[in-house]
């Protein structure tokens, strides 16, 4: 029987790759047998994934949760071009070699989503299934797209807001307490959410610039002392390492147009929370015709966090699919 703690974080040294800077990886491993590697979104760490880790084990599997670079006890390179798709799933496949295992199911969310999504467009052979948490398998939307949503107001959306090094940071490091406690609490109804976004007559999606401005409306769905896991480690690294990941979805576009387009084959997993205001559910509308093997469910009045505010369902979900796909 799997131990169903948390488990402690130990440090795996990538592979060195041509004249990329050395990665160190904050990793949790709980488990044996078919690997599954879960990859956390912004701004969270593997801890995210603490429900998860210790359930999928304990159904026969190899648990892995790394800190992402940038994050937590990780390497935080400095260049900005250090944190692009081809440096995020590269990490992947080196912690694989890291750990002598030849393939592994991805599980991602948020943009820790878009990371497991390419890694079968780009890593086919290391890469035995996705599942996706709230992260649909889709292109992200260039920035001139977002831009246009807004007229140019740059500081109205906050993928937008991120792009000019040090703007954020400046804002967001001194408040990290603050930042989390906001973040971190049940979800409104989504006509709800929408309302408020318009309330000045034009959009605003950008709630780590007016972070003072935000009540403590709902209740907080992590206790205290998870609270401070994130706060406590952000105080340490600041956000500049999650942002800079930010700065290259027009690269990744670019260099990676595949990806959310080409057609996949492999065993799929989608689960989408219903109240999630970031990645609605309607924006996995058309996996089906992009992914021949999928199993879809959608959690009701989850929000952006579901894997942590639900996470029996969550779960439940993740471990059947795997134990039918995957297991012995």
């Amino acid at each position: 029987m799997a131990d169903l703690k948390w488990p402690a974080a130990h440090t795996v040294a990538l592979p060195k790759r041509g004249n990329q800077p050395q990665i160190n990886l904050a990793v949790h491993e709980a488990g044996s047998g078919p690997a599954v590697v879960f990859c956390h979104g912004f701004p969270e760490l593997a801890y995210s994934w603490r429900h998860q880790v210790p359930a999928v084990a304990a159904a026969g599997f190899r648990a892995i949760a790394p800190d992402q670079r940038g994050y937590g006890d990780s390497s935080a390179p400095p260049a900005v071009t250090d944190y692009g798709l081809t440096e995020l799933t590269g990490d992947m496949v080196g912690l694989l070699d890291a750990l002598k295992i030849e393939r592994a199911v991805f599980v991602g969310h948020d943009w820790g989503g878009f990371v497991a999504w390419a890694m079968p467009v780009m890593h086919p052979e290391r890469t035995a299934g996705v599942i996706g948490v709230c992260t649909p398998y889709i292109p992200f939307p260039p920035l001139s797209q977002m831009r246009a949503m807004v007229n140019g107001k740059d500081e109205r959306i906050y993928i937008l807001w991120f792009q000019e090094p040090g703007r954020a940071e400046a804002v967001m490091d001194p408040k990290a307490r603050l930042i989390f406690d906001r973040l971190m609490r049940a979800p409104i109804d989504p006509a709800v959410a929408t309302a408020t976004m318009m309330a000045s007559g034009e959009l605003d999606m950008n709630p780590f610039r007016r972070i003072d401005e935000l009540p403590a409306a709902t209740p907080l769905i992590v206790t205290a002392e998870e609270l401070d896991v994130y706060v406590k480690a952000f105080e340490k690294t600041g956000f500049r390492g999650g942002i800079n990941w930010y700065r290259n979805i027009d690269r990744n576009g670019r260099e990676h147009p595949e990806v959310g387009t080409k057609k996949l084959t492999l065993p799929c997993l989608m689960i989408t929370a219903d109240w999630d205001i970031a990645l609605r559910p309607q924006m996995a509308a058309g996996m089906p015709a992009l992914c021949s093997d999928l199993v879809m469910h959608n959690i009701a009045k989850a929000g952006h966090w579901v894997q942590q505010e639900f996470p029996n369902e969550v779960n439940e979900k993740i471990v059947g699919w795997l134990k039918h796909r995957f297991g012995n």
